[in-house]
């Protein structure tokens, strides 16, 4: 019983340590910085990207919001991707004033597959652009987004994620808990990281790459979750990304669980890939560079499902010591309830934070908040499923918000 409570002492203190120092990082994301300086005037030359498969519902306000960007016409063009569409999405983008090329590869289906071709064959050709935007097909982004993706390119900055916003959070308790997730990442991971000098990540949608970054290898990423691996290859290799809140795109989020268990699956699934791969690179960073920034990046891939798995078993030895002493069915739910109660309203108090920092409407969002512990409760379900089960097949979200910019502003 001695072994057993020197281990259950040893996973309190490490998982201790771990949320301190999340919350100590958080914390940075209050203090508002000194602009860097511009090194350089230039209005640069840019590629907005959007790989597409059957996205007629929704191609159309996305094309339509980037071509009233507050930047020069000719400083930019919109590219959509049409990935094996047996639908109107190509005609549709054409119609609303995008460059369109049709792909059709039934055995490689997936986003990142799809980015690799369009982005080798614009290397071969020696594009004359200086850096690409990329956007899902479901978005539909804020008029001054190139010109914040401009200023930052200007600033020195090569790999930038934008502010990841929800068109549709009051759709359902399920959208809302993705829009209090991306609100509470937006500011307490991608902004405090940034203020004190480690890297964000970039988040799948509405991040912009200096083209030079990717001309020596190619847009090179194979997991479910190729924005993940990107930001991993860029830290273990020194490069810090950046982060402008300025550059605002709306994202769809699902309505229903399914369609949300399904897609946080293949998060997840792709978490694990990266896990599996990177975790030696990053520690090998680690001990070579001895920075923070790669210290940091090692801590996110540990501290999902590797943290997770250490709660369940620090959970299981309090269990165990719990019964060892006699305890009896009423101290064992008080206890029980000792753990769960926090953790239930932790995520609504740190939501309704955030929310009152970067004021967002509280109102429309109370049955949100409710059950956003369930949300997030639902992903430790999915996570644990994970460990044992890992589909990484790709399943489509269906998109139908078709909502324009002066909808959301």
């Amino acid at each position: 019983m001695e072994y057993l409570y020197m281990i259950q002492q040893a996973l309190v203190w490490i998982i201790t340590i771990f949320w301190i120092y999340q919350l100590v990082i958080s914390v940075c994301s209050l203090v508002k910085l000194k602009e860097k300086p511009i090194l350089e005037e230039k209005v640069n030359r840019f590629m907005a990207i959007i790989p597409a498969h059957n996205e007629e519902n929704v191609i159309g306000p996305l094309v339509e919001s980037l071509i009233n960007q507050n930047y020069p016409k000719d400083y930019y063009d919109i590219y959509v991707i049409a990935d094996n569409c047996t639908d109107r999405t190509a005609e549709i983008a054409e119609k609303a004033g995008a460059i369109v090329l049709n792909r059709f590869d039934e055995e490689h289906k997936t986003k990142g597959y799809a980015l690799q071709w369009f982005l080798e064959q614009k290397i071969k050709e020696d594009a004359p652009y200086d850096a690409f935007c990329i956007f899902d097909a479901d978005n539909i982004v804020d008029s001054n987004f190139l010109k914040a993706m401009n200023k930052k390119l200007c600033q020195g900055e090569d790999v930038v994620q934008g502010y990841r916003d929800i068109k549709n959070p009051t759709d359902s308790w399920v959208s809302a808990g993705y829009a209090l997730f991306y609100w509470t990442m937006n500011r307490f991971y991608h902004l405090a990281r940034y203020n004190v000098g480690l890297s964000p990540l970039i988040n799948g949608t509405g991040f912009m790459v200096r083209f030079d970054v990717i001309k020596p290898d190619g847009w090179n990423t194979n997991t479910l979750t190729e924005d993940i691996e990107f930001s991993l290859k860029r830290i273990i290799n020194g490069k810090k990304l950046g982060w402008a809140t300025d550059a605002i795109v709306y994202d769809e989020q699902p309505v229903g669980f399914k369609q949300s268990w399904k897609q946080r699956t293949r998060w997840t699934v792709g978490h694990i890939q990266c896990l599996e791969r990177y975790t030696k690179p990053l520690a090998a960073a680690v001990k070579e560079h001895k920075t923070m920034m790669n210290f940091d990046g090692l801590l996110y891939l540990i501290g999902s499902i590797p943290m997770f798995i250490l709660t369940l078993v620090l959970l299981a030895l309090n269990f165990v010591i719990y019964i060892a002493n006699g305890m009896t069915a009423v101290d064992l739910l008080i206890n029980c309830l000792r753990y769960f109660l926090p953790t239930f309203l932790l995520p609504i108090f740190t939501a309704i934070l955030i929310m009152v920092l970067d004021k967002k409407p509280i109102r429309p969002m109370l049955k949100g908040l409710i059950c956003y512990p369930l949300f997030l409760g639902s992903w430790l379900l999915i996570n644990f499923k994970c460990l044992f089960k890992r589909d990484t097949s790709w399943d489509k979200i269906d998109h139908v918000r078709n909502v324009k910019i002066n909808e959301v502003n």
